[in-house]
């Protein structure tokens, strides 16, 4: 019997309490326009220019601001043709960024962690000098995000979930301090049960141990009595953002990283999460696609500062950490490797759209080519013009997207895009086992990313989210090997969107798309 993904059940059920709420709105719109036309005649011209100049002022405000163009114009056409249901369903979901407390919050906790991380200017310089495209890219993240480029570290590349779990596990049971881990969902299943085994017992010999999830990206899947449970077995466990009944503002923002830590030596981050489908225990839509990495060596003390902030910023009444510098270590370690990492994460709590500016800046520095996998295709403007400008001047730029969707609602937003992409160079193709979960980008050889962020506007503008930026190592070739064998599983639909009827938008799809940054 045909199941949904973990994560497609849990964004259904968002989904479902937003089109609720939107319901609601039209509901109170066609009140407001039968009440002016039945009931209100004589003051229905008032009332009329008092909405429209409200509504006018919210857009003149959505104009000024510094958000991409893609992310205003819904809104715009909404508030401007449905006043209350537009300003209704901005208020739930527009106001990106969380509450005044919520941003209070993590810079403070920002402003404590983040100076506790290496400079490595060195390293910096050598990468500058050794490949200047990619020192361009690291020197971006380092001055917008904090986190520092690093060599000393060795990196392992999976390319199945599956392996990375089995990597995890056996890294698990080395533990002698500390473990960290943080998902966007946890399902309490075969795959969880495997993990928490190893847990129990590294606690039982004195490991502290801590889990973090977020509440709407496993809720349905884990009871509510999974924290006490977890507690119960001494393993510390928090909820990102729990889900309350009523208005909530921070609704629309999510943790959707995915990290282990283990002792502050070896960390393991990627696009999969803990259930069983990403390991492909569960077949709902076919094969699963996902892929991870593994690091040892100084680059996880960036995955152990990003686990940190979210710990202790989640909530202003938990007791926190006192002591960043026990889980902050450097060991002596010597890398095999000579190839550059760097760890970073992305926050909506500020108006840096680090995941997106880092592919916008692959795609710019790109000479002979550049290639995307993604669950789901829904971008900007602004990475609309950047993909199409690489592939006219003569740069191979390729993106994988799933042959079997999990959400075919999100799945026709994605092929909207095709035609607009395709038409000026960009090949696509669509992975035909099943389907592809997988965040990557590689380009000429020398660098690459992999990480939790998808090309989507969730990810690039609403959600909490973690990448690794790799340049002139092993994994690099590994993913491009892997990418390439992955093509070779796929269906080529370029020509299919270039001309004839799929190449066109139907009016339906110009609708989706039109709310694709709401979603």
């Amino acid at each position: 019997m045909k199941q949904d993904t973990l994560e497609g059940k849990a964004k259904t059920k968002n989904g479902i309490k937003r089109l609720c709420f939107s319901i609601i709105c039209i509901f109170l719109e066609v009140i407001f326009i039968i009440t002016i036309v039945t009931r209100l005649n004589e003051y229905a011209e008032i009332i009329n220019l008092f909405t429209r100049i409200l509504s006018g002022i919210l857009v003149l405000r959505l104009y000024s601001s510094d958000k991409t163009s893609s992310m205003k114009m819904p809104w715009v056409i909404l508030i401007l043709i449905f006043p209350i249901m537009g300003v209704g369903l901005y208020l739930l979901i527009g106001l990106n960024g969380g509450t005044h407390k919520m941003r209070e919050r993590y810079a403070e906790i920002d402003s404590k962690l983040l100076p506790m991380l290496p400079d490595n200017q060195e390293c910096l310089s050598r990468i500058k000098e050794k490949i200047p495209k990619a020192g361009n890219i690291a020197s971006y993240i380092q001055r917008n995000s904090w986190y520092p480029i690093y060599q000393n570290t060795d990196i392992k590349y999976f390319d199945e979930a599956v392996k990375g779990l089995e990597a995890q596990l056996e890294e698990l049971a080395k533990a002698q301090k500390f473990i960290f881990m943080e998902y966007h969902a946890i399902e309490d299943a075969e795959a969880w049960h495997k993990i928490q085994d190893v847990l129990e017992e590294r606690v039982k010999a004195g490991v502290e141990v801590r889990v973090f999830y977020d509440d709407m990206g496993s809720i349905g899947f884990i009871n509510t009595d999974f924290v006490k449970k977890m507690e119960s077995i001494g393993i510390h466990c928090r909820v990102f953002n729990p889900f309350v009944p009523g208005l909530n503002l921070f609704l629309n923002n999510r943790d959707h990283r995915k990290i282990t830590v283990i002792d502050g030596k070896v960390g393991f981050t990627g696009g999969y999460n803990l259930a069983n489908e990403y390991f492909n225990y569960t077949h709902p839509y076919g094969q699963w696609k996902d892929t991870g990495i593994r690091l040892e060596g100084d680059a996880v003390q960036s995955l152990t500062v990003t686990f940190l902030e979210m710990w202790n910023a989640v909530s202003e009444k938990a007791t926190n950490d006192t002591d960043f510098s026990k889980y902050i270590i450097h060991y002596d370690y010597k890398a095999q490797q000579t190839g550059f990492v760097q760890p970073y994460a992305d926050s909506p709590m500020d108006n840096e759209q680090v995941g997106e500016e880092v592919y916008i800046s692959m795609i710019n520095k790109a000479e002979n080519y550049c290639w995307f996998m993604t669950p789901y295709l829904i971008i900007t403007d602004e990475m609309t013009h950047a993909l199409c400008l690489a592939a006219k001047r003569g740069v191979d730029v390729r993106i994988i997207t799933p042959g079997i969707p999990d959400k075919k609602f999100i799945y026709n937003i994605t092929r909207s895009f095709y035609h607009g992409l395709v038409k000026h160079g960009v090949r696509v193709y669509e992975w035909t086992p099943g389907f592809c979960h997988a965040k990557m980008s590689i380009v000429d050889d020398c660098m690459a990313t992999c990480g939790t962020i998808n090309l989507d506007y969730r990810s690039l503008y609403h959600h909490f989210e973690n990448g690794c930026f790799m340049a002139d190592c092993q994994a690099v070739v590994e993913i491009k090997n892997d990418l390439i064998r992955t093509m070779g599983e796929c269906r080529d639909v370029t020509d299919q969107y270039c001309t004839g009827r799929s190449a066109y938008l139907r009016l339906g799809q110009l609708f989706m798309r039109l709310f694709a940054g709401l979603l």
